[in-house]
């Protein structure tokens, strides 16, 4: 189920954001494990303030990268719904 424009993620607790140095990458580091992000999924993570819907984190991406579409920003937020990344509000 792919989330929708209108909800509003943000980082779980216990999730934390960082650039892993050894492998030159944003990684996500949760409870059960690592996510290895590349540089638009580590902007959408980032953007994942609980105040910006999936929708207001498509526009502001679609200036920064061409080429971005609201769908595969919803099916990367609900892809981190369900490794327990983000939580959704709405």
């Amino acid at each position: 189920m792919t989330t929708a424009l209108d909800s509003v993620p943000r980082i779980r607790r216990g999730v934390k954001c960082t650039y892993d140095q050894i492998r030159s990458a944003h990684v996500v580091l949760f409870p059960e494990g690592v996510l290895v992000l590349n540089e638009t999924a580590a902007s959408v993570v980032a953007l994942c303030d609980g105040v910006r819907s999936v929708g207001d984190i498509a526009v502001v991406l679609a200036d920064e990268y061409s080429g971005v579409e609201p769908s595969d920003v919803a099916a990367l937020v609900s892809r981190l719904v369900e490794r327990r990344v983000v939580d959704v509000d709405g």
